[in-house]
């Protein structure tokens, strides 16, 4: 990752002209984030903010690693 990555503090401010996505599973319970595809821009990572927070804070993952966790998360059974 960029050094953007090893910011102590983003804001899902921060990250303007980020395209944020919920997942079309989300029933609008508590329990929702919201992704933005940043791997075209300088932070080349995957954006995650809460839903309910979208101006609060935010954290980047690396694509393969965001793979990996919607790959186990499709799997998971509550």
């Amino acid at each position: 990752m960029t050094e953007h990555s090893r910011t102590a503090h983003l804001s899902a401010g921060d990250l303007t002209g980020a395209t944020w996505f919920k997942s079309s599973h989300s029933d609008g319970a508590a329990q929702c984030i919201e992704v933005a595809d940043l791997r075209a821009t300088s932070y080349r990572a995957v954006a995650v903010r809460d839903s309910k927070d979208p101006n609060g804070p935010a954290f980047l993952v690396e694509p393969a690693v965001f793979a990996g966790f919607t790959a186990f998360a499709a799997d998971f059974e509550v």
